[in-house]
């Protein structure tokens, strides 16, 4: 018995009050007062296009790749709607037993110097549209692009990964200690 392939996978997602929307190709901009974030659909398949209030995100083909694709843009969607009302704000705390860090904000890094002793500092990109703010071992991420915000505090996690030594002993690092408003 042979399965019927659907002809096709859509989901509308509407406009939250205040949010306008401008779709060109596959670039999706969408913007609340001063704040604009902007989306490229990286799948070719996928397209998307403006009905009345809402954004229809639509593939021609019928497979589960395609339906996955569909709601995950979706998803990404509703966090920049999510992001134009408020921002999202991680908070990280600079850990160490055995060398005390420096941590200074330049222009899109963050510098981390005496880590584990080392002389030569560690870097951690800042990507755009994110800022950082560093009171004593507390640093706070915060902006209005979700992916953006959580990257750079993955990079700043990263940046102090401790290799080729026991964590047991050297706990020394940077870690996320609170995700928008969630302890972990």
């Amino acid at each position: 018995m042979a399965l019927a392939k659907k002809s096709g996978t859509s989901e509308s997602i509407s406009l939250p009050s205040g949010v306008s929307c401008k779709i060109s190709g596959q670039n999706i901009e969408v913007s609340k007062g001063s704040v604009s974030l902007s989306r490229k659909l990286a799948e070719a398949s996928i397209s998307a296009k403006l009905d009345g209030d809402k954004i229809v995100l639509s593939s021609a083909d019928g497979s589960k790749r395609a339906l996955k694709l569909v709601k995950t843009y979706a998803a990404h969607l509703r966090n920049m709607f999510e992001g134009l009302d408020s921002e999202f704000v991680y908070k990280l705390e600079a850990c160490n037993v055995h060398f005390p860090m420096t941590l200074k904000v330049e222009k899109d890094r963050i510098a981390i110097n005496n880590f584990l002793g080392e002389k030569s500092p560690r870097y951690a990109s800042i990507m755009p549209g994110v800022s950082v703010e560093v009171k004593g071992a507390q640093i706070t991420v915060s902006g209005h692009d979700k992916e953006f915000t959580g990257q750079t505090a993955a990079n700043i996690e990263k940046a102090t990964k401790v290799r080729n030594r026991d964590r047991r002993i050297f706990q020394d690092g940077i870690f996320i200690t609170e995700k928008a408003g969630t302890k972990i």
